[in-house]
């Protein structure tokens, strides 16, 4: 295959969970660009609609679904109807993200909230459109995880802002990397791949300038990330280009975890 044609997707489904936040709308914009069908999904069904909405006006193939990552009955009910509909999916990228804890301080309950999300329920997607894939003997699972999933908190980063990082994010986003290398070794012989990435803080219009000069001391490159910094893994680990790489976590932080 020429190296061009190794990046594309024509002709494939790919399942984008929480596709239209931050990092979201940019992975399914650049999986739409690279020729596949994006279903955009979360909670938020109306956000997702006008996610896939702008897609298809833009010449794009998208659409948009819903479903609660806390259940698992509303887990499978996507995935059966999402079989139904594109009978497989080649790509899964798990990107939505519960925030129900804020401090060290919070209530328990809060990390158990938190758990029900982004352990528990990151598990139940996962396993059900693993499903699909090992009976079509093919497909990629890319898991979002965060420069939390490979590094301790850097607190001189929050000097002199309101904000913090809390205990309940770094547990389940180093999680997520060991259960990206399971899944990786459970479903490699079925022709399945699992990758992950790691990108650094996003920048955005909200992000406090005290944080973002405290961080970005630390960055080789001397910013944040922004959205489109992940276009390309995410193309590359969804395609062809990445058919001998399963089990890994590509950092994408600018050097901050260097």
């Amino acid at each position: 295959m020429m190296p061009g044609s190794l990046f594309t997707l024509t002709g494939a489904t790919a399942l984008v969970t929480g596709g239209a936040g931050i990092y979201g709308s940019c992975i399914s914009e650049a999986l739409a660009e690279a020729g596949a069908h994006v279903i955009i999904a979360s909670r938020d069904l109306e956000s997702c609609e006008r996610m896939a909405a702008a897609l298809t006006a833009a010449g794009y193939n998208a659409s948009a679904d819903h479903y609660d990552q806390a259940d698992e009955n509303s887990v499978l009910a996507m995935r059966d109807r999402l079989q139904s509909r594109f009978q497989k999916i080649d790509v899964l990228v798990n990107n939505s993200v519960a925030r129900p804890m804020r401090r060290y301080e919070d209530p328990l309950q809060a990390w158990r909230d938190s758990m029900d999300v982004n352990a528990a329920g990151l598990f139940a997607v996962s396993r059900a459109f693993l499903e699909i894939m090992i009976h079509t003997g093919a497909g990629s699972i890319i898991n979002v995880g965060s420069i939390q999933s490979v590094a301790a908190p850097d607190f001189r980063n929050y000097e002199g802002t309101s904000m913090s990082t809390p205990p309940d994010y770094h547990f389940h986003k180093h999680g997520l990397i060991g259960l990206t290398r399971y899944l990786a070794a459970l479903a490699g012989p079925r022709g399945v791949r699992v990758n992950a990435i790691s990108p650094g803080g996003a920048e955005t219009s909200e992000t406090s300038a005290t944080f973002r000069e405290n961080y970005c001391r630390r960055v080789f490159l001397g910013r944040m990330a922004r959205p489109e910094d992940i276009k390309g893994a995410v193309v590359f680990l969804a395609s062809a280009a990445s058919a001998y790489i399963t089990g890994q976590n590509i950092v994408i932080d600018g050097g901050y975890t260097c």
